[in-house]
């Protein structure tokens, strides 16, 4: 049987709504990888909070056309090669599909510049919940605050995938951390995880807190993934010269392009106000878009080496993926509502 004979099975969308209610679980056949590309036999499945817009038809920054699959990350096998990637071939990878879309399947097509190798010393589930948290927080920490030993950050959303991450990396480079969370549970688990000082938003206002701490400094980082809805108080609690990492907004989507900050709140705070995305691009690329858009990528060999460092932390038993949940292939739909929904801690892992 040749290839173009292969079929698989993906959980796709024809219309935008519910979960539960638009992904149907579709026989297609298997795609082939064009230059520059790897197809990736998918053994595990993380979810993204950004998965749920490409399932409801919320804020996108590019919209794909129906039918097609959400997920925008897979770890597997590539089991094919496009022109140019043939060294790839039979790597464990960590990947970003094409588009940031169609990982919800039993195979996935993966730029080679958004795939990482992932060696047999980190197993599975764990090895499926590194890539995008911690490449996101080493992203904020380090490469745009510079964060130091002996300074002080606080962490949103501390006990989803990118806040549990960010605690493990500000406490291991010997950061004091501040976490927020939205239930005792999860206020535990930063606790857990490391976090000097856990507070559980819905019951406390953080700012206080934080500002009492720090003898009314404020905090050197602010770990932002939430955005509107923590912002401003977040901005009081931001020290002279600190950093505040704008990482996501999870409060409101909307405001990612809309006009939102307001200059003169910026100035008188006296911050750094930084922005922060995940996604690698081929030096070429990355200068075509620089000149044509003004948009700046890190490029595939800084992720390559952050990958690096996470893994050999992993594997000195310094850090750990945080994986709250393992799914089947079967369960998706309802397995993302309930992530849509809070109920979810760290990571949700779909096994294949």
């Amino acid at each position: 049987m040749s290839s173009e004979d292969l079929t698989m099975r993906a959980w796709r969308l024809h219309e935008y709504g519910r979960p539960t209610e638009v992904l149907r679980l579709d026989t297609i056949p298997v795609p082939a990888p064009e230059a520059g590309e790897l197809r990736v036999r998918v053994q595990a499945i993380p979810f993204n909070l950004n998965d749920l817009e490409r399932i409801t038809g919320g804020n996108m920054m590019v919209r794909p056309e129906l039918p097609y699959s959400p997920g925008m990350e897979v770890m597997g096998v590539v089991d094919a090669c496009g022109a140019g990637t043939e060294e790839w071939g039979g790597r464990r990878v960590v990947a970003m599909p094409k588009g940031a879309n169609g990982g919800f399947a039993e195979y996935a097509i993966c730029p080679a510049v958004s795939a990482f190798e992932m060696p047999d010393t980190v197993p599975l589930p764990g090895a499926a919940a590194l890539y995008f948290p911690f490449h996101l927080a080493w992203l904020g920490l380090f490469d745009r605050a510079g964060l130091q030993a002996g300074e002080s950050v606080l962490i949103h959303a501390a006990a989803g995938g990118s806040g549990s991450a960010a605690i493990q990396l500000a406490k291991h480079a010997g950061a004091r951390v501040f976490a927020t969370a939205g239930t005792d549970a999860k206020v535990q688990l930063c606790k857990e995880l490391g976090a000097d000082v856990a507070i559980n938003y819905t019951d406390t206002d953080f700012a206080p807190v934080v500002l009492a701490e720090t003898a009314n400094r404020g905090v050197d980082v602010v770990f932002d993934n939430v955005g509107e809805a923590v912002m401003e108080k977040s901005m009081q609690c931001t020290a002279y010269n600190g950093r505040y990492l704008m990482m996501g907004f999870a409060s409101n989507k909307l405001v990612a392009d809309e006009p939102f900050i307001v200059p003169r709140r910026v100035a008188l705070g006296n911050f750094k106000l930084c922005g922060v995305l995940l996604a690698y691009q081929a030096p070429e690329i990355a200068e075509m878009l620089k000149t044509a858009m003004g948009w700046n990528f890190a490029t595939s060999e800084v992720g390559a080496k952050i990958m690096r460092e996470i893994v050999e932390l992993v594997v000195a038993g310094k850090i750990k993926p945080v994986v709250g949940e393992t799914i089947g292939f079967d369960d998706v739909p309802a397995a993302i509502e309930a992530m849509e929904s809070r109920q979810t801690v760290g990571r949700t892992i779909v096994m294949l």
